[in-house]
C-alpha cells in the first residue's frame, strides 16, 4: 500500500496569527481559480444534518462556493427525520439488509419528510445565508427514474434503484446561479406510476456522473476510511481506485463504508475525476477540502 497515504496532522488546534492567516489565503487562491465554473456535487447527511451549528457551517460553505462561481449541487437524505415521523404516527421502521422497507404508507411519509420538510428547510437556510437555492426532488421534470429493487428475491416495497438521470432542470438552475437542492424521491420508469424511495448516496453519485461533475463529495459522520477503525489518526487520505478491491478483501474498508466507497467508484467509472468521503462533523470541512493543500477525509481517485 505504498501509494496510500496516512494523515499526519500535527498542527490541529494551533491558533493562527496574521501571517499564518495570510498564508492560508494565498494557499487558497489557486484553488479558487481551479473550481470557478466547475460542478461539485455534495451528498449531505449524517450528523451534519442533526447539529444546528454544523448545519449552519455547511450552509455557509455552500453559499461561499456559489458566490465565487462554483456550481454546487446539494443532494440530501434524511433517514433520522423519517424515523422520527414514522415513530410519531406509530409506524415501526423496518430495515432489510440496510435498506428501509417502504410500503405505500411509508412512501407517503418519506416523500413528505424529504421533499417537503427537509428540502425546504435546507433551501431556507441557504437563503438566510445570502445564497440562491431552489428545492427539487427526483420527480421534478422526471430528473430521476427508477425501477423497483429486487435484492436476492427479497421484497423491499417501494425502494428503487436509479435507471435514468435527466439533469436538464438542475443544469438550467446552475447556469442561472442557483444551488439545486435535490431530495432523492424518483419516478418509476415509463408506464410505472409509482414513486420510489432512493438511497441518497447512490443517487448523488449518478447525479454527479450525469452532470459531468468535477468533484463528488460525501459528507458523513466518520473521518473517512481508516486503516484502524479504532484510531482516527489512521485516516487514509488518498486511495487509488485499483486498490479498493484489495482494501475490501483485507477488511480495511468494511461495514457501512463499503457502500460509500462503491458510490465513489460509480462516480469515478462514470467520468468524475475526484471523489471524497469527508467528516461532516468538522465545521467547514468542505472548504478545508476544496481550498487547502492539506485537504480532509479520504480522496478516492
Amino acid at each position: 500500500m505504498s501509494d496510500i497515504e496516512i494523515q499526519k496532522d500535527e498542527n490541529r488546534g494551533r491558533t493562527l496569527d496574521n501571517a499564518h492567516w495570510a498564508d492560508v489565503l494565498v494557499q487558497a487562491m489557486p484553488y479558487f481559480k481551479m473550481w470557478v465554473g466547475k460542478i461539485v456535487v455534495v451528498k449531505y447527511g449524517g450528523n451534519a444534518m442533526l447539529n444546528d451549528d454544523l448545519k449552519a457551517a455547511v450552509m455557509k460553505d455552500l453559499v461561499l462556493l456559489n458566490t465565487i462561481g462554483v456550481h454546487v449541487v446539494l443532494v440530501h437524505g434524511g433517514g433520522p427525520e423519517i424515523n422520527k415521523m414514522l415513530e410519531r404516527v406509530g409506524k415501526e421502521s423496518k430495515f432489510v439488509n440496510g435498506l428501509r422497507y417502504t410500503d405505500s404508507e411509508t412512501m407517503e411519509i418519506v416523500e413528505m419528510v424529504l421533499t417537503g420538510k427537509l428540502n425546504k428547510e435546507i433551501v431556507g437556510m441557504l437563503l438566510q445565508e445570502g445564497g440562491q437555492a431552489v428545492g427539487l426532488s427526483g420527480v421534478d421534470n422526471g430528473m430521476l427514474r427508477a425501477r423497483k429493487i429486487d435484492k436476492d428475491g427479497t421484497d423491499l416495497g417501494l425502494v428503487g434503484e436509479v435507471t435514468e438521470v435527466h439533469p436538464e432542470i438542475a443544469e438550467s438552475l446552475l447556469n442561472r446561479g442557483f444551488i439545486p437542492v435535490i431530495s432523492t424521491v424518483a419516478l418509476g420508469e415509463q408506464g410505472d406510476t409509482n414513486r420510489y424511495n432512493i438511497n441518497a448516496d447512490t443517487a448523488s453519485a449518478k447525479i454527479a456522473v450525469a452532470l459531468k461533475a468535477e468533484k463528488f463529495v460525501q459528507l458523513t459522520n466518520v473521518p473517512g476510511v481508516l486503516k484502524d477503525m479504532n484510531d482516527p489518526k489512521s485516516l487514509i487520505t488518498r486511495i487509488p481506485m485499483p486498490t479498493v478491491p484489495q482494501l475490501i478483501e483485507n477488511g480495511t474498508i468494511a461495514g457501512g463504508m463499503i457502500p460509500k466507497v462503491e458510490c465513489c467508484m460509480t462516480a469515478l467509472k462514470g467520468g468524475v475525476p475526484r471523489t471524497h468521503i469527508i467528516d461532516g462533523r468538522v465545521p467547514h470541512s468542505l472548504l478545508i477540502e476544496m481550498f487547502s493543500d492539506r485537504g480532509i477525509g479520504t480522496m478516492i481517485y
